[in-house]
This record gives C-alpha cells, structure tokens and sequence, in this order.
C-alpha cells in the first residue's frame, strides 16, 4: 500500500510502480468512485465516437479474417495503378 498526500486543489500523484502495473500514462482518463468506505480510482480508456466501429465485435472478426488471410497468402496485389487492380479484382472468385 502506497502512502500520498492530498496537495493544493485536491490533488494527488499515483507512485509511478503503481502506474506502471496499470500502465497508466499522461493524458489517461481515470474513474474515481466510492465503495463502502473507499476511494476506488480505475483506468479507463476513451474512445473518440470518430473511432468506435473499430472496436466492435464484428470488425474485430473481419480483421482477424483479413490478417488470417493475409498469412494464408489469399491476396492479390500491390498494384502499380488502378485500372491493374480494378482487372484483378474483376478477375476474383467473390
């Protein structure tokens, strides 16, 4: 258990081993709640709303299928110019 002070405005500075476990850095958000008699603080991470699809379930596992394809070589391409890559992807069983 780590022991700080409560500084001007309130503030308190989390020892650096214990943001190291939670790999919490500059500019991390946190949640502070009460439970019973205590004062919990947790990491959260925010997403921006620009950014959420990607974190969804279902891109996710297109992702993983496009990076099991990718290993499994079932890709065509890089392309010099659009007109090659429009006639190979023309060519693709869908």
């Amino acid at each position: 258990m780590e022991l700080v002070k409560v500084k001007r405005n309130y503030q308190i500075t989390i020892p650096q081993n214990l943001r190291k476990i939670i790999r919490l850095t500059v500019g991390d958000y946190v949640e502070v709640d009460i439970q019973d008699d205590t004062l919990v603080i947790r990491p959260v991470k925010v997403i921006h709303p620009d950014q959420e699809y990607f974190f969804t379930k279902e891109w996710q596992e297109k992702e993983a299928e496009a990076d099991k394809d990718i290993v499994e070589g079932k890709m065509v391409g890089p392309f010099e110019n659009a007109p090659d890559a429009l006639r190979a992807l023309k060519k693709t069983p869908q």
